[in-house]
Protein backbone atom coordinates (compact mmCIF):
# COMPACT_ATOMS: atom_id res chain seq x y z
CA UNK A 1 0.00 0.00 0.00
CA UNK A 2 2.72 2.28 0.67
CA UNK A 3 4.57 1.99 -2.66
CA UNK A 4 1.00 2.20 -4.15
CA UNK A 5 0.66 5.45 -2.31
CA UNK A 6 3.92 6.81 -3.75
CA UNK A 7 3.26 6.16 -6.41
CA UNK A 8 0.13 7.86 -6.96
CA UNK A 9 1.63 10.93 -5.39
CA UNK A 10 4.48 10.94 -7.82
CA UNK A 11 2.11 10.18 -10.62
CA UNK A 12 0.24 13.81 -9.56
CA UNK A 13 3.40 15.37 -8.97
CA UNK A 14 4.54 14.55 -12.64
CA UNK A 15 0.99 15.70 -13.62
CA UNK A 16 0.90 18.69 -11.76
CA UNK A 17 4.90 19.96 -13.50
CA UNK A 18 3.48 18.84 -16.71
CA UNK A 19 0.55 20.99 -16.35
CA UNK A 20 2.79 23.69 -15.23
CA UNK A 21 5.21 23.43 -17.73
CA UNK A 22 2.47 23.16 -20.40
CA UNK A 23 0.52 26.73 -18.94
CA UNK A 24 4.69 28.27 -19.70
CA UNK A 25 4.83 26.94 -22.64
CA UNK A 26 1.46 28.17 -23.70
CA UNK A 27 2.32 31.57 -22.46
CA UNK A 28 5.67 31.55 -24.11
CA UNK A 29 3.72 30.84 -27.41
CA UNK A 30 1.75 33.73 -26.89
CA UNK A 31 4.51 35.77 -26.20
CA UNK A 32 6.53 34.70 -28.91
CA UNK A 33 3.31 35.17 -31.41
CA UNK A 34 2.88 38.58 -30.30
CA UNK A 35 6.70 39.34 -30.52
CA UNK A 36 6.25 37.60 -33.87
CA UNK A 37 3.22 40.36 -34.70
CA UNK A 38 5.34 43.02 -33.68
CA UNK A 39 8.81 41.88 -35.65
CA UNK A 40 6.41 41.79 -38.72
CA UNK A 41 4.36 45.56 -38.22
CA UNK A 42 8.45 46.57 -37.31
CA UNK A 43 9.19 44.78 -40.50
CA UNK A 44 6.58 46.23 -42.28
CA UNK A 45 7.01 49.65 -41.23
CA UNK A 46 11.17 49.19 -41.72
CA UNK A 47 10.21 48.69 -45.62
CA UNK A 48 7.74 50.97 -45.87
CA UNK A 49 10.19 53.83 -44.52
CA UNK A 50 13.14 52.12 -46.84
CA UNK A 51 10.76 52.40 -49.62
CA UNK A 52 9.97 56.13 -48.79
CA UNK A 53 13.52 56.45 -48.51
CA UNK A 54 14.49 54.71 -51.87
CA UNK A 55 11.78 57.13 -53.91
CA UNK A 56 13.14 60.36 -51.88
CA UNK A 57 16.72 59.54 -52.68
CA UNK A 58 15.39 58.83 -56.60
CA UNK A 59 14.07 62.60 -56.35
CA UNK A 60 16.98 64.11 -55.32
CA UNK A 61 18.88 62.01 -57.58
CA UNK A 62 16.69 63.32 -60.38
CA UNK A 63 16.92 67.18 -59.32
CA UNK A 64 20.67 66.78 -59.15
CA UNK A 65 20.70 65.68 -62.33
CA UNK A 66 18.45 68.33 -63.23
CA UNK A 67 21.09 70.76 -61.42
CA UNK A 68 23.79 69.78 -62.99
CA UNK A 69 22.31 69.99 -66.40
CA UNK A 70 21.14 73.58 -65.47
CA UNK A 71 24.80 74.60 -64.35
CA UNK A 72 25.94 73.58 -67.86
CA UNK A 73 23.23 75.05 -69.44
CA UNK A 74 24.31 78.16 -68.14
CA UNK A 75 27.91 77.90 -68.59
CA UNK A 76 28.02 76.89 -71.96
CA UNK A 77 25.30 79.84 -72.85
CA UNK A 78 28.10 82.43 -70.41
CA UNK A 79 31.01 80.84 -72.90
CA UNK A 80 29.02 81.45 -75.94
CA UNK A 81 28.09 84.99 -74.71
CA UNK A 82 31.87 85.19 -74.40
CA UNK A 83 33.12 84.18 -77.18
CA UNK A 84 30.49 86.01 -79.25
CA UNK A 85 30.70 89.49 -77.07
CA UNK A 86 34.74 89.01 -77.94
CA UNK A 87 34.60 87.95 -81.55
CA UNK A 88 32.21 91.46 -81.66
CA UNK A 89 34.75 93.25 -79.85
CA UNK A 90 37.80 92.48 -82.16
CA UNK A 91 35.50 93.40 -85.07
CA UNK A 92 35.00 96.56 -83.74
CA UNK A 93 38.61 97.53 -83.19
CA UNK A 94 39.37 96.00 -86.52
CA UNK A 95 37.23 98.56 -88.18
CA UNK A 96 38.40 101.22 -85.71
CA UNK A 97 42.19 100.47 -86.82
CA UNK A 98 40.99 100.67 -90.31
CA UNK A 99 39.32 103.85 -90.13
CA UNK A 100 42.39 105.46 -87.37
CA UNK A 101 45.07 103.81 -89.23
CA UNK A 102 46.80 103.01 -85.96
CA UNK A 103 47.03 99.45 -84.52
CA UNK A 104 45.83 100.70 -80.52
CA UNK A 105 42.28 99.92 -81.05
CA UNK A 106 43.48 96.12 -82.47
CA UNK A 107 45.72 96.10 -79.72
CA UNK A 108 43.28 97.21 -76.70
CA UNK A 109 40.47 94.70 -77.92
CA UNK A 110 42.80 92.25 -77.76
CA UNK A 111 43.71 93.20 -74.48
CA UNK A 112 40.42 93.42 -72.61
CA UNK A 113 39.64 89.99 -74.35
CA UNK A 114 41.98 88.56 -72.45
CA UNK A 115 40.93 89.97 -69.26
CA UNK A 116 37.76 88.66 -69.83
CA UNK A 117 39.06 85.38 -70.53
CA UNK A 118 41.44 85.53 -67.49
CA UNK A 119 38.47 86.29 -65.30
CA UNK A 120 36.05 83.12 -67.00
CA UNK A 121 39.23 81.17 -66.02
CA UNK A 122 37.82 78.16 -67.82
CA UNK A 123 40.16 75.80 -69.59
CA UNK A 124 38.46 75.18 -72.76
CA UNK A 125 39.26 78.64 -73.21
CA UNK A 126 43.11 78.35 -72.89
CA UNK A 127 43.67 78.14 -76.81
CA UNK A 128 42.32 81.34 -77.19
CA UNK A 129 44.11 83.05 -74.57
CA UNK A 130 47.07 81.71 -76.14
CA UNK A 131 46.17 82.83 -79.54
CA UNK A 132 45.80 86.17 -78.49
CA UNK A 133 49.30 86.12 -76.60
CA UNK A 134 50.46 85.42 -79.99
CA UNK A 135 48.60 87.99 -82.42
CA UNK A 136 49.52 90.82 -79.45
CA UNK A 137 53.39 90.11 -80.04
CA UNK A 138 52.62 90.28 -83.79
CA UNK A 139 50.39 93.42 -83.52
CA UNK A 140 52.70 95.27 -81.02
CA UNK A 141 56.24 94.20 -83.15
CA UNK A 142 54.69 95.42 -86.43
CA UNK A 143 55.34 99.44 -87.12
CA UNK A 144 51.96 100.90 -88.15
CA UNK A 145 52.13 104.72 -88.90
CA UNK A 146 50.24 106.46 -86.01
CA UNK A 147 48.54 109.12 -88.16
CA UNK A 148 46.95 110.72 -84.70
CA UNK A 149 50.76 111.57 -83.81
CA UNK A 150 51.49 112.76 -86.70
CA UNK A 151 48.48 114.85 -87.15
CA UNK A 152 49.78 116.75 -84.47
CA UNK A 153 53.38 117.32 -85.53
CA UNK A 154 51.60 118.88 -88.69
CA UNK A 155 49.34 120.70 -86.51
CA UNK A 156 52.54 122.19 -85.00
CA UNK A 157 54.60 122.28 -88.14
CA UNK A 158 51.50 124.90 -89.17
CA UNK A 159 52.27 126.94 -86.44
CA UNK A 160 56.12 127.37 -86.76
CA UNK A 161 55.92 128.36 -90.13
CA UNK A 162 55.44 132.28 -89.19
CA UNK A 163 58.24 131.69 -87.20
CA UNK A 164 60.60 131.17 -89.68
CA UNK A 165 63.00 133.77 -90.72
CA UNK A 166 63.12 134.16 -94.35
CA UNK A 167 66.32 134.91 -96.31
CA UNK A 168 65.13 137.53 -97.71
CA UNK A 169 63.94 139.47 -94.06
CA UNK A 170 66.59 142.09 -92.96
CA UNK A 171 68.43 140.61 -89.50
CA UNK A 172 67.12 143.34 -86.60
CA UNK A 173 69.99 145.31 -85.39
CA UNK A 174 71.61 144.12 -82.04
CA UNK A 175 71.06 146.33 -79.17
CA UNK A 176 74.44 147.55 -78.25
CA UNK A 177 73.24 150.23 -75.78
CA UNK A 178 73.20 148.09 -72.76
CA UNK A 179 76.11 145.84 -73.73
CA UNK A 180 78.26 144.71 -70.63
CA UNK A 181 81.38 144.05 -72.57
CA UNK A 182 84.35 146.19 -71.57
CA UNK A 183 85.91 148.84 -73.77
CA UNK A 184 88.69 146.87 -74.55
CA UNK A 185 87.04 143.86 -75.94
CA UNK A 186 84.89 146.41 -77.80
CA UNK A 187 88.21 148.35 -79.11
CA UNK A 188 89.77 144.91 -80.15
CA UNK A 189 87.12 144.27 -82.31
CA UNK A 190 87.11 147.39 -84.12
CA UNK A 191 90.83 146.74 -84.58
CA UNK A 192 90.78 143.86 -86.36
CA UNK A 193 87.93 145.20 -88.83
CA UNK A 194 89.61 148.00 -89.87
CA UNK A 195 93.18 149.68 -89.31
CA UNK A 196 91.75 153.31 -90.55
CA UNK A 197 89.16 153.11 -87.64
CA UNK A 198 92.09 151.79 -85.59
CA UNK A 199 93.92 154.90 -86.35
CA UNK A 200 91.40 157.48 -85.99
CA UNK A 201 90.49 156.31 -82.88
CA UNK A 202 93.80 156.90 -81.81
CA UNK A 203 93.88 160.34 -83.11
CA UNK A 204 90.88 160.92 -80.97
CA UNK A 205 91.75 159.45 -77.72
CA UNK A 206 94.36 161.40 -77.61
CA UNK A 207 93.34 164.37 -78.78
CA UNK A 208 89.87 164.16 -77.09
CA UNK A 209 90.50 161.74 -74.30
CA UNK A 210 89.16 158.15 -73.71
CA UNK A 211 85.33 159.36 -74.11
CA UNK A 212 85.66 159.34 -77.73
CA UNK A 213 87.23 156.51 -78.48
CA UNK A 214 84.28 154.67 -76.82
CA UNK A 215 82.10 156.60 -78.93
CA UNK A 216 83.84 155.80 -82.01
CA UNK A 217 84.18 152.15 -81.34
CA UNK A 218 79.93 151.90 -80.69
CA UNK A 219 79.66 153.52 -83.87
CA UNK A 220 81.79 151.65 -85.45
CA UNK A 221 80.04 148.33 -84.23
CA UNK A 222 76.62 150.09 -84.99
CA UNK A 223 77.93 150.16 -88.57
CA UNK A 224 79.09 146.68 -88.38
CA UNK A 225 75.52 145.51 -87.48
CA UNK A 226 73.93 146.63 -90.76
CA UNK A 227 76.12 144.40 -92.98
CA UNK A 228 75.64 140.64 -92.61
CA UNK A 229 77.65 138.71 -95.54
CA UNK A 230 75.51 135.24 -96.35
CA UNK A 231 76.02 132.50 -98.74
CA UNK A 232 73.05 132.07 -100.99
CA UNK A 233 72.86 129.33 -103.17
CA UNK A 234 69.16 130.71 -104.84
CA UNK A 235 70.19 134.15 -104.94
CA UNK A 236 66.00 134.27 -105.91
CA UNK A 237 65.58 133.67 -102.64
CA UNK A 238 66.89 136.97 -101.42
CA UNK A 239 64.55 138.84 -103.70
CA UNK A 240 61.50 138.10 -102.41
CA UNK A 241 59.37 140.87 -101.23
CA UNK A 242 57.08 141.21 -98.17
CA UNK A 243 54.10 140.24 -99.81
CA UNK A 244 55.43 137.02 -101.54
CA UNK A 245 57.10 136.27 -98.11
CA UNK A 246 53.42 136.24 -96.91
CA UNK A 247 51.74 134.43 -99.96
CA UNK A 248 54.80 131.88 -99.41
CA UNK A 249 53.83 131.32 -95.73
CA UNK A 250 50.41 130.87 -96.43
CA UNK A 251 51.52 128.11 -99.08
CA UNK A 252 53.48 126.43 -97.00
CA UNK A 253 50.36 126.70 -94.01
CA UNK A 254 48.20 125.23 -96.98
CA UNK A 255 50.76 122.35 -98.04
CA UNK A 256 51.47 121.31 -94.71
CA UNK A 257 47.35 121.32 -93.77
CA UNK A 258 46.93 119.53 -96.79
CA UNK A 259 49.45 116.95 -95.83
CA UNK A 260 48.03 116.40 -92.89
CA UNK A 261 44.06 115.87 -95.07
CA UNK A 262 46.17 113.35 -97.32
CA UNK A 263 47.08 111.57 -93.81
CA UNK A 264 43.83 111.72 -92.39
CA UNK A 265 42.53 110.05 -95.54
CA UNK A 266 45.30 107.31 -95.51
CA UNK A 267 46.73 109.24 -98.94
CA UNK A 268 50.27 108.65 -98.20
CA UNK A 269 51.66 109.36 -101.68
CA UNK A 270 49.38 112.46 -101.99
CA UNK A 271 50.65 113.30 -98.01
CA UNK A 272 54.74 112.58 -99.28
CA UNK A 273 54.51 114.93 -102.19
CA UNK A 274 53.37 118.02 -100.41
CA UNK A 275 55.74 116.78 -97.01
CA UNK A 276 58.45 117.09 -100.21
CA UNK A 277 57.26 121.16 -101.84
CA UNK A 278 57.26 121.94 -98.04
CA UNK A 279 60.66 120.95 -97.43
CA UNK A 280 62.11 122.24 -100.28
CA UNK A 281 61.06 125.20 -99.53
CA UNK A 282 62.08 126.10 -96.35
CA UNK A 283 65.72 124.92 -97.52
CA UNK A 284 65.45 127.24 -100.61
CA UNK A 285 63.82 130.58 -98.78
CA UNK A 286 64.47 130.06 -95.17
CA UNK A 287 67.87 130.71 -92.97
CA UNK A 288 69.08 127.23 -92.21
CA UNK A 289 71.29 128.51 -89.68
CA UNK A 290 68.54 129.52 -87.69
CA UNK A 291 67.42 127.13 -85.23
CA UNK A 292 63.74 127.78 -85.68
CA UNK A 293 64.52 126.27 -89.14
CA UNK A 294 66.39 123.36 -87.80
CA UNK A 295 63.54 122.28 -85.80
CA UNK A 296 61.02 122.39 -88.51
CA UNK A 297 63.24 120.54 -90.63
CA UNK A 298 63.70 117.97 -88.18
CA UNK A 299 60.15 117.38 -87.51
CA UNK A 300 59.28 117.75 -91.30
CA UNK A 301 61.51 114.40 -91.87
CA UNK A 302 60.13 112.62 -88.95
CA UNK A 303 56.44 113.05 -89.80
CA UNK A 304 57.99 112.41 -93.59
CA UNK A 305 59.68 109.11 -92.83
CA UNK A 306 56.98 107.41 -90.64
CA UNK A 307 54.00 108.24 -92.83
CA UNK A 308 54.58 105.28 -94.62
CA UNK A 309 51.77 102.95 -96.30
CA UNK A 310 51.18 99.72 -93.72
CA UNK A 311 48.15 98.17 -92.43
CA UNK A 312 48.49 96.57 -89.02
CA UNK A 313 48.42 92.19 -89.44
CA UNK A 314 44.88 91.00 -88.44
CA UNK A 315 44.38 88.47 -85.11
CA UNK A 316 43.78 86.02 -87.83
CA UNK A 317 45.03 83.35 -85.12
CA UNK A 318 42.29 84.40 -82.22
CA UNK A 319 38.97 84.38 -84.47
CA UNK A 320 40.41 80.46 -85.76
CA UNK A 321 40.56 79.75 -82.26
CA UNK A 322 37.13 81.51 -81.20
CA UNK A 323 35.48 79.62 -84.20
CA UNK A 324 37.48 76.75 -83.06
CA UNK A 325 35.53 77.14 -79.13
CA UNK A 326 31.89 78.23 -80.97
CA UNK A 327 32.41 75.02 -82.67
CA UNK A 328 32.62 72.54 -80.21
CA UNK A 329 30.04 73.72 -77.85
Amino acid sequence: MLFAWRAEQRVRSSERELVKRQQDSALLVTEATLLARQAQESARDAAAKVALLEARLNEVAVQREQLESLVQSVARSRDENLVADSEATLRAGLQQSALTGSAEPVVAALKQIDDRFARANQPRLEPVRRALARDLDRIQAASVADVATLSLKLEEAVRMVDELPLLSAAEPRRDLAGASAPAAAVASAAASSSSEAIGFGDWLSREFGHASRLFVDSVWAEIRSLVRITRIDHPEAMLVAPEQAFLLRENMKLRLLNARLSLLARQFDAAQVDLRWVVGAVERYCDRSSKRTQIALALLSQVAQQARQSAPPRPDDTFAALAAVAGTR
